[in-house]
């Protein structure tokens, strides 16, 4: 076929808007579009509960925040989030695993073993970053 004949039928298409919004095979265009999507944020909890277990420490932590209000005054809680705040803070390199220790003696759960102790081990992680590059990235270089 010549050239001349393929550019005859581009001009005889005509593109229909709205038909495929996605991309020309059914999935988004990611490089025109911009946007990346995570099938990860659009998953709904499969069960009730799900939530409840998510937002349990933080739950949790407003349980005993309102009690100790109520207990000791204002000043407690406010003092005792100055000091979850100071311990979040404390981490190690960005490639090496933090244990958060100083948080976990606040809260009182450094004695406790639970699932995330021995499964969401950072250090058995398969795949390990370049320090060099992620210390950089932290620092706001790159």
């Amino acid at each position: 076929m010549n050239s001349r004949g393929l550019r005859s039928q581009l001009k005889d298409s005509v593109p229909v808007a709205g038909l495929c919004p996605q991309g020309a095979y059914g999935v988004q265009d990611s490089l025109r579009s911009g946007s990346f999507t995570s099938v990860k944020n659009e998953l709904l909890p499969s069960h009730p509960l799900e939530l409840s277990e998510k937002n349990f420490q933080l739950n949790q932590d407003k349980m005993n925040f309102s009690t100790l209000r109520n207990i000791q005054g204002l000043h407690a809680p406010l003092k005792l989030q100055m000091e979850y705040r100071a311990a979040r803070q404390i981490q190690r390199l960005p490639f090496l695993p933090s244990s958060n220790l100083a948080l976990d003696t606040l809260r009182g759960s450094d004695e406790c073993i639970g699932f995330e102790d021995i499964l969401c081990d950072p250090g058995q992680s398969e795949v390990m970053g370049e320090p060099h590059m992620m210390v950089e990235y932290k620092l706001g270089l790159l």
